[in-house]
C-alpha cells in the first residue's frame, strides 16, 4: 500500500501523519510532501509526536514534485491550500482524499497555548487518520 500525503509546507500535519501511519502498520508505504515546503519540520510537532512515543525528527519537507510520476494507492490532503492546489499527477493514483485540519504553526499566544493547539490537532489527525487505516488500509476495502 502507497500513500502519499500532502500540505503546504510539510512541516506538521503531514509529517504527523505520516508518522501516525507508519506507527499504526510499518510494512505501508508512506510519504509526506508540500507544495511549498519548509525548511525543517516544525520543532512543536516533533515535541508533540514525542509525547506519545512516535519519533518524527528524522523527517525532512519535500517538494510534491518528485512524487508526481509515482504511482500511489493514496494520495490525502491535509490542508485546504494543497487540496485546491494540489498538482497534476502523471502517475497512477487510485483514490484521493481530503482531510483537513486546522495548522497549528499559525498558533498564537503563551508557550502553552501553542502547544495546546498542537496537542489539539495532532489527536484529531491520530483520531482522522486512525479511521482512514482502519477502513481503507486494514479492512482491506479501498
Amino acid at each position: 500500500m502507497r500513500i502519499l500525503i500532502l500540505c503546504t509546507g510539510n512541516s506538521c500535519r503531514s509529517q504527523m501523519a505520516e508518522g501516525f501511519l507508519k506507527h499504526f502498520d510499518e510494512r505501508l508505504y508512506v510519504r509526506s510532501a508540500g507544495t511549498n515546503p519548509s525548511e525543517q519540520i516544525h520543532p512543536k510537532a516533533i515535541r508533540v509526536m514525542a509525547e506519545l512515543g512516535i519519533d518524527i525528527s528524522e523527517g525532512r519537507p519535500e517538494k510534491v514534485d518528485q512524487y508526481q510520476n509515482d504511482e500511489w494507492d493514496y494520495v490525502v490532503t491535509v490542508c485546504d491550500n494543497a487540496k485546491e492546489t494540489c498538482p497534476v499527477f502523471f502517475g497512477k493514483v487510485k483514490y484521493q482524499l481530503h482531510i483537513g485540519f486546522e495548522d497549528p504553526a499559525e498558533a498564537t499566544g503563551t508557550e502553552e497555548e501553542i502547544l495546546e493547539v498542537f496537542r489539539r490537532v495532532r489527536d484529531e489527525i491520530n483520531r482522522d487518520f486512525s479511521d482512514f487505516y482502519l477502513k481503507h488500509i486494514k479492512s482491506g476495502k479501498e
